[in-house]
């Protein structure tokens, strides 16, 4: 097993071909379609945001929060509730484009592709959506809760569920293409490179799966305890953290840790992706602190502090990281420094990311509030 997860990892290449993982068209470049803004869970944006960043509008659920990441396409911002209804919005104004109501909430994040919107709920049913009107399209029924939000691999839609499974259904019908049984509940979003998917979750192992060959697993790499994180890739390289208080850097050909890193006596479980670019690997902890570590060597390179923890990941935005914490606050922080640059009371507790495109940022909280930020 382990030489064939090596073999496999030789036709990577380098991460530019990935962007051509998702199909015939690459995804569109100034949207954030999908829980962690690209394919591979980067967590880096692709545009700018303004230097003064203002509070443009702010939309209220009726009931419900919102604990999951919005997705960005055009002039529209898609999210869940945990109230039970998935929103379109308009990106310009806040304002409701249609609202689908489910029989259970959403803490999933939706992605965005071709006019179709994909997203599951509390209750295991997961949709695929005409993003123009709301109507469903088609619904497939899984067995477990779903909390991982949804990726996209050529013209198909990949997720997984508390029933140990992950899904590869045909994005046009609705159809099941395969599925993987893990060893135990996948929460988190399965990053892609090339036709790899990578799933950390409840059975403390991060597996590579081959989306050429019906969801075979090729490898696994032992990361101690269960997560609920999503791997993020990054030359080769994968980067999670664990509910057993390790952050891991895994070198997947050889299923080989290159370096871990834990927080001292302040150490705590990790809910947070991690956002990961040259400069800094950066991932929020229950520790309550945003930690920046040295991408080759796993060093601290700063860490900064809140008043709550951090399960919301982060998003680099050129020079600078925006976070969310439990304190009710989002932050913005220099990413060399560690230094605050911003900072928003958004009230109630902040688990959601942030979703960047188009000059905006766009995050909730658990109270029903969602806000955009830009320029004014």
């Amino acid at each position: 097993m382990k030489y064939l997860f090596a073999c496999a990892l030789l036709a990577f290449g380098c991460q530019a071909a990935s962007s051509c993982a998702l199909g015939d068209e690459p995804a569109e470049r100034s949207s954030w379609a999908m829980f962690r803004g690209d394919e591979r869970a980067s967590g880096v944006a692709k545009g700018e945001l303004p230097e003064k960043l203002e509070l443009l509008w702010t939309f209220s659920t009726k009931k419900g929060g919102f604990e999951s990441t919005a997705a960005i396409s055009g002039d529209a911002v898609y999210v869940g509730d945990t109230g039970g209804k998935f929103h379109a919005l308009n990106l310009s104004d806040g304002k409701p484009r249609w609202a689908f109501p489910a029989p259970m909430g959403f803490t999933a994040s939706p992605a965005v592709k071709d006019g179709r919107v994909f997203i599951g709920d509390g209750d295991g049913t997961f949709y695929g959506l005409d993003a123009q009107s709301g109507e469903k399209l088609w619904t497939y029924q899984s067995d477990g809760e779903i909390n991982s939000s949804a990726n996209l691999y050529k013209s198909y839609v990949l997720f997984g569920s508390q029933d140990a499974m992950l899904y590869c259904l045909d994005a046009k019908s609705g159809a099941l293409v395969w599925k993987f049984e893990g060893g135990d509940q996948i929460r988190c979003f399965p990053a892609v490179l090339d036709h790899y998917a990578f799933i950390a979750g409840c059975d403390a192992a991060l597996s590579m799966i081959d989306l050429e060959n019906r969801g075979k697993i090729v490898g696994k790499a032992p990361i101690d305890s269960p997560t609920t994180c999503t791997p993020a890739v990054m030359d080769g390289k994968i980067f999670v953290g664990t509910e057993g208080n390790v952050f891991f850097c895994i070198e997947p050909k050889e299923q080989k840790i290159l370096w871990r890193f834990e927080a001292g006596k302040r150490a705590d479980s990790y809910r947070s992706s991690a956002a990961v670019a040259k400069e800094a690997v950066i991932v929020g902890s229950r520790d309550k602190r945003l930690h920046a570590l040295d991408p080759a060597t796993g060093k601290p390179l700063w860490s900064f502090a809140t008043r709550n923890r951090v399960d919301s990941s982060p998003v680099i935005v050129g020079g600078r990281v925006f976070v969310g914490s439990a304190d009710g606050r989002i932050y913005g922080i220099n990413v060399k420094t560690g230094e605050k640059v911003w900072q928003f009371e958004a009230g109630g507790a902040v688990v959601a990311s942030p979703a960047v495109a188009e000059g905006r940022m766009v995050i909730g909280n658990n109270q029903g509030e969602l806000f955009c930020f830009g320029a004014k």
